[in-house]
């Protein structure tokens, strides 16, 4: 029929391919938020569970029961935030520079950046110098040492270098200076590689919890996955992770497993993260690629 488009077996092989590995991607996903809902006998029951036959949010009001999690995810909020912020203003400020080809030392300057990426510390000499600075036991402790990642820097770097030089000219010619060419000009036309490091970073910051377990002390600036940490490992792990029946905390015993709590846990810890991502999705594949390539 005139004006019906008719797909060829090759497209129509590729579709149904691209719909298969959606279902095996979205699948884990449904799996567990269903589980987190289950009832103790759906839980517990081998194979898919696709629906639950009854919606009960008692893990949901376990694990936000426990502790102070609140403040705790509060404060993993405020850390990503902040941290992201951070990272994303120390990363142009290096990479801007090193972007340029007649700045003075600027492969020696790369090349220390380079080592330092490879080779670290450790542990302990991080620890103390977190302590010697007076950030122990703060939240700047979990923000400070990783605002400087060089891998990012060098990733921003190598996209600044594919922006035409002969719009920075131009600003120059009109009286602009660096700074003000960074800020009005570089970042509007580098919103595919901010976008890319800033999921980078937010994604470390919203799952990162050894440093709030080394610097942390007090529990009030303590950050959500250490709570889950917390949580998950003081429960009663004696019993069948898939049969013991779990009590103590926001939602009622009969109607709570552990296997239910591990999977709120997920859908918790996981929810803003999954949230943000569509936002910066159509900038994520261009922003790497491009950030990649140039030398």
């Amino acid at each position: 029929m005139v004006g019906r488009k008719r797909f060829s077996f090759v497209e129509c092989f590729l579709m149904i391919g691209f719909i298969i590995f959606s279902i095996l991607v979205l699948y884990p996903f449904w799996q567990t938020l269903v589980l987190s809902f289950s009832d103790p006998n759906q839980a517990s029951s081998l194979g898919p569970n696709l629906w639950p036959e009854k919606w009960i949010p008692d893990a949901y009001q376990f694990v936000f029961g426990y502790g102070d999690i609140m403040k705790a995810y509060a404060n993993t909020i405020a850390r990503t935030l902040s941290g992201t912020f951070l990272i994303i203003v120390f990363t142009m400020l290096a990479a801007y520079p090193l972007s340029k080809k007649d700045l003075p030392y600027r492969n020696t300057i790369t090349i220390f950046f380079l080592i330092a990426m490879f080779f670290s510390g450790g542990i302990i000499p991080d620890y103390l110098l977190v302590k010697n600075l007076g950030l122990l036991d703060t939240r700047w402790a979990l923000i400070l040492p990783t605002a400087v990642n060089v891998f990012y820097i060098i990733i921003m770097r190598n996209y600044f270098m594919t922006i035409d030089k002969g719009i920075e000219e131009s600003a120059f010619m009109d009286g602009a200076n660096y700074f003000t060419i960074l800020i009005k000009i570089i970042l509007p036309l580098s919103k595919p590689v901010i976008a890319t490091i800033a999921l980078w970073a937010a994604v470390f910051h919203w799952n990162e919890w050894f440093h709030a377990l080394v610097y942390i002390q007090d529990d009030s600036k303590t950050v959500l996955q250490m709570i889950v940490r917390d949580m998950l490992t003081a429960m009663d792990l004696s019993q069948s992770a898939n049969a013991a029946a779990i009590g103590g905390g926001g939602g009622s015993s009969e109607n709570l497993m552990l296997s239910n709590v591990r999977a709120a846990t997920v859908m918790i810890s996981i929810g803003p993260i999954v949230l943000v991502y569509p936002f910066v999705q159509k900038y994520f594949i261009k922003g790497i690629m491009i950030g990649s390539l140039k030398g």
